[in-house]
Protein backbone atom coordinates (compact mmCIF):
# COMPACT_ATOMS: atom_id res chain seq x y z
CA UNK A 1 0.00 0.00 0.00
CA UNK A 2 2.85 2.48 0.58
CA UNK A 3 4.99 1.70 -2.32
CA UNK A 4 1.71 2.03 -4.45
CA UNK A 5 1.15 5.59 -2.71
CA UNK A 6 4.61 6.60 -3.36
CA UNK A 7 4.35 5.29 -6.84
CA UNK A 8 1.23 7.23 -7.58
CA UNK A 9 2.78 10.99 -5.89
CA UNK A 10 5.66 10.23 -7.73
CA UNK A 11 3.72 9.54 -11.08
CA UNK A 12 1.57 12.89 -10.22
CA UNK A 13 5.07 15.15 -9.81
CA UNK A 14 6.42 13.76 -13.15
CA UNK A 15 2.94 14.64 -15.19
CA UNK A 16 2.99 18.35 -13.31
CA UNK A 17 6.79 18.66 -14.30
CA UNK A 18 6.45 18.04 -17.99
CA UNK A 19 3.14 20.17 -17.84
CA UNK A 20 4.94 23.26 -16.70
CA UNK A 21 7.94 22.38 -19.14
CA UNK A 22 4.97 22.36 -22.11
CA UNK A 23 6.42 24.19 -25.82
CA UNK A 24 5.46 27.80 -25.81
CA UNK A 25 2.18 28.74 -27.21
CA UNK A 26 0.83 25.08 -26.22
CA UNK A 27 -1.91 25.47 -23.28
CA UNK A 28 -1.36 23.48 -20.09
CA UNK A 29 -4.10 23.69 -18.11
CA UNK A 30 -7.61 25.07 -17.86
CA UNK A 31 -10.16 25.52 -15.08
CA UNK A 32 -11.74 22.64 -13.17
CA UNK A 33 -13.93 20.71 -16.01
CA UNK A 34 -11.21 21.72 -18.70
CA UNK A 35 -10.56 18.45 -20.48
CA UNK A 36 -7.52 17.87 -23.10
CA UNK A 37 -9.64 18.03 -25.95
CA UNK A 38 -10.61 21.12 -25.05
CA UNK A 39 -6.81 22.63 -25.27
CA UNK A 40 -6.04 24.76 -28.54
CA UNK A 41 -3.28 25.57 -30.01
CA UNK A 42 -1.77 28.66 -30.81
CA UNK A 43 1.30 29.77 -32.96
CA UNK A 44 4.74 29.44 -31.57
CA UNK A 45 6.19 32.00 -29.36
CA UNK A 46 2.89 34.06 -29.32
CA UNK A 47 2.81 37.72 -27.74
CA UNK A 48 -1.27 38.14 -26.54
CA UNK A 49 -0.01 41.48 -24.80
CA UNK A 50 1.45 44.31 -26.60
CA UNK A 51 3.00 47.67 -24.99
CA UNK A 52 1.85 51.13 -25.91
CA UNK A 53 3.65 53.71 -26.53
CA UNK A 54 4.07 55.74 -22.98
CA UNK A 55 3.25 59.94 -23.30
CA UNK A 56 6.21 62.10 -22.28
CA UNK A 57 6.82 62.08 -18.55
CA UNK A 58 8.03 65.22 -16.77
CA UNK A 59 8.81 65.42 -13.43
CA UNK A 60 10.92 67.73 -10.57
CA UNK A 61 11.70 67.54 -7.27
CA UNK A 62 9.08 67.46 -4.74
CA UNK A 63 6.46 67.27 -7.42
CA UNK A 64 5.70 63.53 -8.49
CA UNK A 65 3.97 62.94 -11.91
CA UNK A 66 1.33 60.73 -13.15
CA UNK A 67 2.55 58.09 -15.42
CA UNK A 68 -0.05 55.34 -17.42
CA UNK A 69 1.07 52.39 -19.01
CA UNK A 70 -1.05 50.96 -21.63
CA UNK A 71 -1.55 47.76 -23.10
CA UNK A 72 -3.65 45.88 -25.77
CA UNK A 73 -4.27 42.01 -25.39
CA UNK A 74 -4.71 40.17 -29.11
CA UNK A 75 -8.01 39.43 -30.61
CA UNK A 76 -9.95 36.57 -28.96
CA UNK A 77 -7.94 36.28 -25.77
CA UNK A 78 -8.47 37.99 -22.74
CA UNK A 79 -6.31 37.78 -19.03
CA UNK A 80 -6.60 37.43 -16.09
CA UNK A 81 -6.94 40.78 -14.45
CA UNK A 82 -5.08 41.47 -11.08
CA UNK A 83 -7.76 40.00 -9.21
CA UNK A 84 -8.81 36.92 -11.13
CA UNK A 85 -11.37 35.99 -8.61
CA UNK A 86 -9.37 32.25 -8.20
CA UNK A 87 -6.11 31.54 -6.58
CA UNK A 88 -5.90 28.66 -9.26
CA UNK A 89 -5.29 31.60 -11.46
CA UNK A 90 -1.96 33.92 -11.99
CA UNK A 91 -3.01 37.67 -11.62
CA UNK A 92 -1.56 40.26 -13.76
CA UNK A 93 1.47 42.32 -12.43
CA UNK A 94 3.65 44.85 -13.19
CA UNK A 95 7.13 44.95 -11.87
CA UNK A 96 9.09 48.18 -11.96
CA UNK A 97 12.96 49.22 -11.81
CA UNK A 98 13.39 52.61 -11.97
CA UNK A 99 17.20 53.41 -12.03
CA UNK A 100 19.04 55.53 -8.95
CA UNK A 101 17.09 59.04 -7.79
CA UNK A 102 13.74 57.78 -9.91
CA UNK A 103 10.51 56.29 -7.80
CA UNK A 104 7.64 54.72 -8.85
CA UNK A 105 4.49 54.05 -6.75
CA UNK A 106 0.70 53.77 -6.04
CA UNK A 107 0.51 51.23 -8.87
CA UNK A 108 -3.07 51.19 -9.33
CA UNK A 109 -4.57 48.65 -11.75
CA UNK A 110 -8.36 48.71 -13.26
CA UNK A 111 -11.17 46.70 -12.64
CA UNK A 112 -11.74 44.01 -14.48
CA UNK A 113 -14.56 43.00 -15.88
CA UNK A 114 -16.75 39.50 -15.19
CA UNK A 115 -16.65 36.65 -17.89
CA UNK A 116 -18.25 33.40 -17.54
CA UNK A 117 -17.67 30.37 -20.39
CA UNK A 118 -19.89 27.88 -20.71
CA UNK A 119 -17.67 25.05 -19.74
CA UNK A 120 -17.64 26.65 -16.38
CA UNK A 121 -21.09 28.72 -15.80
CA UNK A 122 -20.29 28.57 -12.11
CA UNK A 123 -16.86 29.82 -12.29
CA UNK A 124 -17.32 33.55 -13.26
CA UNK A 125 -13.48 35.10 -13.95
CA UNK A 126 -12.06 38.38 -13.79
CA UNK A 127 -10.65 39.55 -16.69
CA UNK A 128 -8.99 42.29 -19.04
CA UNK A 129 -9.71 42.00 -22.72
CA UNK A 130 -8.63 44.69 -25.86
CA UNK A 131 -7.39 47.65 -24.30
CA UNK A 132 -6.19 48.64 -20.55
CA UNK A 133 -3.97 51.13 -18.18
CA UNK A 134 -2.02 50.29 -15.20
CA UNK A 135 -1.66 53.96 -13.58
CA UNK A 136 1.57 54.97 -10.71
CA UNK A 137 3.14 58.06 -9.92
CA UNK A 138 6.86 58.87 -11.37
CA UNK A 139 9.06 61.19 -8.65
CA UNK A 140 12.74 62.68 -8.43
CA UNK A 141 14.66 62.86 -5.45
CA UNK A 142 16.20 66.11 -4.72
CA UNK A 143 19.87 64.85 -5.57
CA UNK A 144 18.62 63.82 -9.51
CA UNK A 145 20.42 65.76 -12.25
CA UNK A 146 17.99 66.92 -14.60
CA UNK A 147 17.95 65.21 -17.97
CA UNK A 148 16.54 61.44 -19.46
CA UNK A 149 16.36 58.26 -17.03
CA UNK A 150 14.93 55.47 -18.49
CA UNK A 151 12.60 53.10 -16.68
CA UNK A 152 12.78 49.03 -17.35
CA UNK A 153 10.44 46.76 -16.32
CA UNK A 154 7.89 44.01 -17.13
CA UNK A 155 4.13 42.98 -17.06
CA UNK A 156 4.06 39.38 -15.90
CA UNK A 157 0.48 37.94 -17.23
CA UNK A 158 -1.50 34.61 -18.26
CA UNK A 159 -3.36 34.68 -21.43
CA UNK A 160 -6.67 32.31 -22.31
CA UNK A 161 -9.03 31.96 -24.86
CA UNK A 162 -12.23 30.24 -24.50
CA UNK A 163 -11.11 27.03 -23.96
CA UNK A 164 -7.89 27.14 -22.50
CA UNK A 165 -5.06 29.05 -20.69
CA UNK A 166 -1.59 29.56 -21.80
CA UNK A 167 2.30 29.46 -19.85
CA UNK A 168 2.19 32.88 -18.00
CA UNK A 169 4.33 35.48 -19.90
CA UNK A 170 6.35 38.45 -19.72
CA UNK A 171 6.31 41.65 -21.40
CA UNK A 172 8.57 43.97 -21.69
CA UNK A 173 8.02 47.73 -20.51
CA UNK A 174 10.11 50.27 -20.96
CA UNK A 175 9.48 54.66 -20.52
CA UNK A 176 11.56 57.79 -20.71
CA UNK A 177 11.39 60.16 -17.56
CA UNK A 178 12.53 63.69 -17.92
CA UNK A 179 13.95 65.28 -14.77
CA UNK A 180 13.32 69.42 -14.77
CA UNK A 181 15.60 71.78 -13.38
CA UNK A 182 15.05 72.40 -9.92
CA UNK A 183 14.30 75.82 -8.71
CA UNK A 184 15.94 77.10 -5.89
CA UNK A 185 14.04 79.50 -3.13
CA UNK A 186 15.47 82.70 -5.03
CA UNK A 187 12.86 81.70 -7.81
CA UNK A 188 15.62 80.47 -10.57
CA UNK A 189 16.39 77.18 -11.70
CA UNK A 190 19.02 75.50 -9.71
CA UNK A 191 21.40 73.08 -12.36
CA UNK A 192 23.49 70.64 -10.78
CA UNK A 193 26.46 69.17 -12.91
CA UNK A 194 24.99 65.89 -14.93
CA UNK A 195 25.84 63.71 -17.37
CA UNK A 196 25.02 64.22 -20.77
CA UNK A 197 23.79 60.69 -21.24
CA UNK A 198 20.51 58.96 -20.73
CA UNK A 199 20.59 57.67 -17.29
CA UNK A 200 19.56 53.65 -17.28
Amino acid sequence: MKAALIGFVAGFLLVMAVACSGAPGKPVFGLPGWSAAMFDTAPETPSWVTPLPVTKISVASGKPAKVQLRFKIADGYHINSNQPGSELLIPTKLQLNPPTDIGVGSITYPQGHDLTLAIAPDQPLNVYTGEFAITGKVSATRSASPGKYKVHGQLKYQACNDRSCFPPKLAPVEFEVQVLKRASASGTAHNPAQSPHIHN
